[in-house]
């Protein structure tokens, strides 16, 4: 799978970390609402979801697309809030914090779930896989001193 292989070597790369975040989540959002929820862009190489959170401070409903892997046949799944290896953690990290239940779309079905911080050794068992399901979250992390926050949705 040559096509993965230079997707992940591109997305590891400083550049990438500097674009990706402005360019993926508007390209994702718009072809989600053009299809009715059927397709999400950055699924074709990564499972994804569209998160609906409620803002940690405003409380306003915040949706962000981001790439999940999914666990127990689609039934939970585990978000990476790896910020394309930048510096602070993503916001929508701080707002499952805050308010754990949530909605995802999940291959153009709303679900509701709600989210748990895994931390400890869950934590580590989760990031071992997290590394063989996406090598470049090694990347990340290497880039960041803080600790990538891993999250696991389950259905409400």
């Amino acid at each position: 799978m040559i096509g993965a292989r230079i997707v992940q070597k591109v997305s590891s790369t400083r550049g990438f970390a500097k674009v990706a975040p402005h360019v993926v989540p508007a390209l994702d959002r718009a072809v989600h609402r053009l299809t009715r929820g059927r397709v999400l862009l950055s699924a074709q190489m990564l499972p994804g979801v569209i998160l609906t959170s409620t803002g940690a401070r405003s409380g306003l409903p915040r949706r962000t697309p981001l790439a999940c892997m999914p666990e127990d046949d689609g039934r939970t799944w585990i978000l990476i809030g790896s910020n394309f290896g930048r510096a602070g953690h993503p916001a929508w990290t701080a707002n499952l914090i805050a308010h754990p239940d949530a909605e995802v779309s999940w291959k153009g079905t709303d679900v509701p779930v709600t989210a748990t911080l895994l931390t400890g050794e869950e934590r580590a068992a989760v990031w071992k896989t997290a590394l063989a399901f996406w090598p470049p979250y090694a990347t990340y992390q290497a880039r960041v001193e803080r600790e990538i926050r891993l999250f696991r949705i389950v259905r409400r």
